[in-house]
């Protein structure tokens, strides 16, 4: 599929900068397709990793019956949303991804998607982090059970841009 050209092009982002924005974010809104056709747009935090975008999800619910039924979604991250009163205006940078997410159903990817997710939010506590993991995949009976779900989006087509006050005093500066 072919993505539209964004419109206003003199204020897109280059593609590093919209990969530094999703490295350095905490949390975004995750589009799909929901029940009825509605679009349904939910909150969530990420970490971004190799190109990827990892989310963890209670294993149950709306977000994952629409993946379930249709795998593509989009991501947006609101990176500076800055107001400006006096110029009837906000300076804002933001990125969105389109892509095709995957859920997780092997116990190794689930494990990785929630080592990433911790060293994003608390680098360097591993015995933290394993703790972690340990409640929240179970082995009742020596049979390996989680009790979150790990989301994995791989990304089509990135796009950012930022208000076009910032793009000039990216100019002047």
């Amino acid at each position: 599929m072919e993505f539209r050209p964004m419109c206003r092009k003199r204020q897109e982002l280059p593609h590093e900068e919209c990969e530094k924005i999703l490295e350095n974010g905490t949390a975004g809104v995750l589009s799909v397709l929901g029940d009825g056709g509605y679009p349904y747009g939910v909150p969530l935090s990420y970490a971004y990793k190799d190109g990827k975008i990892y989310f963890h999800s209670a294993v149950e619910g709306h977000k994952i019956d629409a993946l379930r039924n249709e795998e593509k979604c989009s991501f947006t991250v609101i990176a500076q949303d800055e107001i400006h009163p006096d110029e009837y205006t906000t300076y804002f940078r933001s990125v969105i991804a389109f892509g095709r997410m995957r859920i997780f159903d092997k116990m190794e990817d689930i494990i990785a998607g929630l080592r990433i997710l911790g060293e994003h939010y608390n680098p360097g506590d591993h015995a933290g982090l394993q703790h972690e993991i340990d409640k929240s995949v179970a082995m009742p009976g020596g049979i390996s059970r989680t009790r979150v779900a790990v989301l994995c989006m791989e990304i089509d087509h990135l796009s950012g841009k930022e208000a076009i006050e910032l793009v000039r005093a990216h100019k002047n500066g």
